[in-house]
């Protein structure tokens, strides 16, 4: 009896011997396997040829860790890839206005210069060092909203007289367009808890953005939903594509691919920045040619 309980005994050994150095060497080609994936980027869960609750809990742990770190990888390759595009479209739209200065300045130093031609020059230059001027002003605008450096002060405002006001000073503006305009401002709106100077440069960029970009009609809606308060800015846009709408809050980004000057893509960015620090959402689509842009103020 004594030798079977000593054999049993040592056939139990030998199996839990042998399930330790399975598992044992199971962890060490987890191992093995986890240094390589993070070496080489590669996503394949790990695995234990010998299961083990215990081991199997830290393995799933770990293939946890695994996926946070490619994401974070991928997050920040995508932030690195948008932040080279965003530096190139900063030097372009920063030096195609300086680049225009100098050579004017250049004809300026020409012999013989007629006086109708060195004013002219005059002009050319100093229209493009204010564009450069509103750049740089509106670039810093932007990274003090983003950063929270720019105070806001919470008030209720009227966004129907709001917007009214901003149309008015704009008319000169929306004459020259050419544009048909058509308002729509529902009565007897609740004012809105916003800073009402950020209320006024959001009306101020919508309508600006659709009176360079628009074309035939634009029209300017304000209207309750529910708990909201919606403000819909919307023109004609053949040239824009859907594709273009789920990007125009980005920095820099314009439609306009040849990076003329026209636009420096900031304007709508600064629209979603100061809509979001004071508590509302801005968003934008385009269906059938038309390009709308919404700003939805919580009462």
């Amino acid at each position: 009896m004594k030798t079977v309980l000593i054999v049993l005994l040592i056939l139990l050994c030998a199996v839990l011997i042998g399930r330790q150095v399975t598992l044992e060497r199971g962890l060490y080609s987890a191992a093995r396997r986890m240094r390589e994936q993070m070496a080489d980027e590669t996503t394949t869960r790990l695995a234990l040829p010998c299961p083990s609750a215990g081991a199997e809990e830290l393995l799933v742990c770990l293939n946890q860790l695994l996926e946070l770190r490619q994401e974070e990888r991928a997050s920040y390759r995508r932030k690195e890839q948008a932040l080279r595009q965003q530096i190139a479209n900063v030097s372009h739209d920063l030096r195609t206005p300086l680049t225009s200065i100098l050579g004017y300045l250049q004809l300026l130093e020409g012999d013989g210069l007629a006086p109708e031609k060195r004013a002219e020059y005059l002009a050319v230059i100093e229209a493009r060092a204010r564009t450069l001027q509103v750049f740089i002003a509106t670039f810093y605008d932007l990274s003090r909203i983003e950063g929270g450096e720019l105070p806001l002060e919470r008030e209720k405002v009227d966004l129907g007289r709001a917007l009214s006001d901003q149309l008015a000073a704009a008319y000169e503006q929306i004459e020259e367009s050419g544009l048909a305009v058509e308002v729509d401002i529902a009565p007897d709106l609740p004012p809105v808890w916003s800073d009402s100077g950020a209320v006024t440069r959001i009306f101020s960029n919508l309508l600006t953005n659709a009176l360079r970009h628009g074309k035939d009609t634009l029209s300017v809606r304000l209207y309750q939903d529910g708990n909201t308060i919606v403000s819909a800015f919307s023109n004609r846009a053949e040239d824009l594509t859907a594709e273009d709408a789920a990007h125009v809050f980005e920095r820099f980004y314009t439609a306009d691919k040849m990076r003329t000057g026209q636009s420096t893509g900031l304007g709508l960015a600064i629209v979603k920045a100061l809509a979001e620090r004071m508590g509302h959402t801005a968003a934008a689509r385009w269906e059938d040619g038309v390009f709308t842009v919404e700003v939805r103020w919580s009462v």
